[in-house]
This record gives C-alpha cells, sequence and structure tokens, in this order.
C-alpha cells in the first residue's frame, strides 16, 4: 500500500536511488523539499541541471571542473613535475585538504577490478602515460589500500618503470580496505610523507 501520492512517491524514489541515501532519510529529504519555499526549491534544481551542464573534465587531470583547465592544473605555484596518482575527485580533495601537497594530480575515475570487468582501458591510464611524456620527475600513486587499489598501483607502477621516472606509493598510513576520502588529514599527510619507493 501506497502511503503517500504519486509526487511524493516519485521524490522518495528518486532522492533514494542516490548514494548513501536510504529509505529513510529519503522520506526526510522529500518531506523537507515539499516544505520549502517554492523560490528555494527553484534555485536548488536550477544549480543542479546547470552543474549537470557545465561541469567536465579538466582537459589536464581529469578532475571535475566547470573550466577547462581546473585551478589545481592552472596554479603555476603548483609543482608540475610531481604528479599523484588518485582514483577519483573526492580523494583529491582529501589530500588537497591536507594543505601540504604541493604537485598536481591525474585522477583515474576507477581502478582496475577484474571481478567487475574493470581493466586498464576503463580507467584513465593511457591519459596518464600521455602526461608522463612531458617533464615529470616523480609520480605518487595514492590509490587506495583495497585489493583494486594495490592491483592498479602495481600496473601502473610497471607502465612506468622503464621511463625512468621516479613512482612511490603512499605509505601504509592508509588502513587496508580504507576508502581515501574518510580518511583523516594527519592520516593522509603521514601517508604521503612517509611514501616508499616501488
Amino acid at each position: 500500500m501506497d502511503l503517500y501520492s504519486g509526487y511524493i512517491n516519485k521524490l522518495i524514489e528518486e532522492l533514494g536511488a542516490l548514494p548513501g541515501i536510504g529509505s529513510k532519510s529519503a522520506q526526510r529529504l522529500a518531506f523537507h523539499l515539499i516544505n520549502m519555499p517554492q523560490d528555494r526549491v527553484k534555485r536548488l534544481a536550477d544549480t543542479i541541471v546547470e552543474a549537470k551542464a557545465n561541469v567536465r573534465y579538466c582537459r589536464e587531470c581529469f578532475t571535475l571542473t566547470d573550466k577547462d583547465v581546473c585551478p589545481v592544473c592552472a596554479n603555476q605555484r603548483r609543482n608540475h613535475k610531481m604528479i599523484m596518482v588518485v582514483e577519483n575527485t573526492r580523494d583529491l580533495a582529501a589530500y588537497e585538504k591536507t594543505g601540504r601537497y604541493e604537485g598536481i594530480y591525474h585522477v583515474l575515475h576507477g581502478a582496475i577490478s577484474p571481478m567487475l570487468g574493470i581493466g586498464p582501458g576503463d580507467i584513465k591510464l593511457k591519459e596518464l602515460m600521455e602526461r608522463l611524456r612531458g617533464d615529470v620527475d616523480e609520480v605518487i600513486i595514492a590509490t587506495n589500500s583495497s585489493l583494486e587499489g594495490e592491483t592498479t598501483a602495481m600496473y601502473i607502477s610497471k607502465m612506468i618503470k622503464p621511463t625512468g621516472i621516479r613512482v612511490t606509493r603512499i605509505a601504509s598510513g592508509v588502513p587496508v580496505g580504507g576508502d581515501l576520502e574518510y580518511i583523516d588529514e594527519v592520516t593522509l599527510l603521514r601517508a604521503l610523507e612517509g611514501r616508499v619507493e616501488l
């Protein structure tokens, strides 16, 4: 039996399809939205539509941005000879919160996972190798400490080693199976500072 009318059910269903939103949270959000003033709801809806229409990949590091080149890549004070490879934009944001990393990034948008059918061609590895044709001294591999993250790290290391570019891996201050976006800044900083040669 449906408790609510069609529009409310549809709103709850759509909100519940978002990651991390369960049925109770979806209900709470739906009722909050319905009780918001019309102009705020319109502003929220317009913001979502505009973000979807205007956000794209940075042409250099492939993070999400609304510019051709993201603010990190555009910053000439950053060390453009040091590239940290991360799985997603959330991981990049986690390292930026430390305020101590001065290099640039490369966002893979995933990790190699044969079980899920994700191979090297399904993530931004080809683009990484193209970037390494430039003036790069070090590649820091900061993939998650999961099986997929470790597999991806080893694959990247084997690809880069023949180029002569230094390849390091973040230290194990990051717990095995942990996602970088949920780890505190101090732990991330220790992992970065304790990185090791691969």
